[in-house]
């Protein structure tokens, strides 16, 4: 392989998160609710398909993040299934493993069912906790050990 002799450009970070959901109002008072997000009030249209449908965003206050919130109207409202071609999971960093609790003692107080924290040793020390949105989209919270 052959060396570049320009420097790769850098990336900042994830901006957004967009998935398509069977009912956007629901999704979006469940992310506000278990996030803690700010809607952003007019929705967003779809550039190119702005007759077939719109998205609601939401804003972190306390970060960069955005979710996007996307209502098709073809849209069937099938379930969200991750073995499907398309997203497998979402993960978002936090900074330690004592976060996580701090988010299972949350979803519990919420009554959003979790799988726990899993503390995984290959192929390298990281702790997860899984959890899903309405529509299945399987939500994962990362922290690095250390």
């Amino acid at each position: 392989m052959t060396q570049s002799k320009t420097q790769r450009p850098t990336i900042g970070g994830i901006h957004h998160f967009s998935p398509t959901v069977t009912d956007v109002e629901a999704s979006a008072d469940w992310y506000q609710r278990v996030f803690g997000l700010e809607r952003v009030p007019a929705p967003f249209p779809h550039y190119g398909s702005e007759d077939s449908g719109y998205a609601i965003l939401l804003t972190d206050p306390n970060s960069d993040l955005a979710i996007g919130l996307h209502h098709h109207d073809a849209n069937k409202g099938e379930q969200f299934d991750e073995t499907r071609t398309g997203l497998d999971h979402l993960a978002l960093s936090v900074p330690n493993r004592a976060a996580l609790e701090a988010w299972v003692t949350w979803l519990d107080e919420l009554g959003i069912p979790h799988a726990g924290i899993t503390d995984m040793q290959e192929p390298f020390e990281y702790s997860v906790l899984v959890f899903r949105d309405p529509d299945n989209i399987q939500l994962e919270l990362f922290a690095m050990a250390g």
